[in-house]
């Protein structure tokens, strides 16, 4: 899709015209936002007996519990990954109006992405059935939580959200993923607004396979905190999105992915995923004015760094890098960098590039504000 720079968007542009997020700063974009703008560290020692695995930091959402948030009804064989999901949606549902999943629920869609689902549920499950009296005496009601769709389905269940329902995992990279589907599903007209985003839960099991990952797999990667959190944004035409009182927050102009099997050609992956996003979204490099990288820091990270540089030269737009700030998100990771872009406000072009070690590079272009 080719956007002109035009002083305002055609009413078929695709925009983001609310969003809401689950972060260790705490529930709600507010929280998000101050933190993200204040550069506020959000990762944290243990505390109250966290079992934290083989790491001593990790940036958690603070004070969540499923039940003290979403009731008691519903949510007792709820995981934690899935409660994250549903409370983000019901944020960012009542940011945009009564009515929206309400009047025409068939017309609204979900795309959420995940790693693995719940690694903590799929894991106890799996214990459960071997150290149980015998092999299936397992409580039927965990069941669900061991199914990647886990997250996506009940949050749409929860909120009577009847369009398409998609899960997406694609590492690190899910959030663009997500985002891309969900313009699809927009752009072919299966449904009238989505729901879009990702969602990481931590858990112990989760800290030690990331960590068996990064100390024993063979992309070297940085054995940094994680963290954990949901970012979710409502996709619509600019022209739906007015006409029931909805501000844009952002357009989105484009989105580009490339793979690649060697991890010493991520950069070349990565330049080509820029160039062809910004080719489809109408900006030039210079044009360009944050961006917001993947920040993995180690060899992979410093790839990310050089493509970057090479694309463009003398042309530095500064950079915000939200990793370091709450911890490596996982899946999540895409999704968040997309929702600290909207905090940067004005109206501008802003890059968002996603690498994942398992070999995926992408890239995505929006412009903040309504135009």
């Amino acid at each position: 899709m080719s956007v002109t720079l035009a002083t305002e968007a055609a009413p078929d542009t695709l925009v983001v015209s609310g969003w809401s997020a689950a972060t260790p700063y705490g529930l709600g974009a507010e929280a998000f936002a101050e933190g993200v703008r204040g550069a506020r560290d959000a990762v944290r020692a243990a505390d109250g007996g966290a079992g934290l695995g083989p790491y001593e930091r990790a940036g958690l959402v603070p004070e969540f519990d499923v039940r003290a948030v979403l009731g008691r009804k519903g949510t007792r064989a709820m995981d934690r990954a899935t409660g994250l999901a549903v409370a983000t949606a019901g944020l960012l549902l009542d940011r945009a109006g009564a009515g929206l999943a309400q009047d025409d629920p068939e017309a609204v869609g979900m795309v959420l992405g995940t790693g693995h689902g719940s690694v903590q549920s799929i894991m106890d499950f799996t214990r459960d059935s071997l150290t149980g009296e015998k092999p299936f005496h397992v409580d039927p009601a965990l069941f669900p939580n061991t199914v990647m769709n886990r997250a996506a389905g009940q949050s749409a269940i929860w909120h009577t959200l009847r369009g398409p329902n998609t899960t997406v995992a694609g590492g690190a990279v899910t959030g663009l993923l997500a985002l891309n589907y969900a313009a699809r599903l927009l752009r072919q007209r299966h449904c009238e607004a989505v729901l879009c985003g990702a969602v990481e839960e931590f858990s112990t099991e989760r800290a030690w396979l990331e960590y068996r990952a990064r100390t024993g797999g063979p992309h070297n990667r940085p054995v940094g905190p994680l963290g954990e959190g949901c970012a979710l944004f409502l996709l619509e035409t600019h022209s739906r999105a007015r006409a029931h009182g909805r501000v844009p927050f952002a357009s989105f102009l484009g989105a580009r992915f490339r793979a690649f099997s060697d991890p010493e050609r991520a950069d070349e992956a990565v330049a080509r995923a820029v160039t062809e996003a910004l080719k489809e979204a109408d900006v030039r490099p210079e044009e360009v004015e944050l961006l917001v990288p993947s920040d993995s820091g180690g060899p992979l990270g410093a790839r990310e760094d050089a493509a970057l540089a090479g694309l463009f030269g003398e042309h530095r737009p500064p950079r915000l890098r939200l990793r370091r700030l709450v911890g490596d998100l996982g899946a999540a990771s895409a999704s968040l960098q997309l929702a600290a872009a909207l905090t940067a406000g004005a109206d501008r072009p802003v890059l968002v590039t996603s690498l994942d070690p398992d070999g995926q590079a992408g890239a995505a272009v929006l412009r903040t504000g309504d135009r």
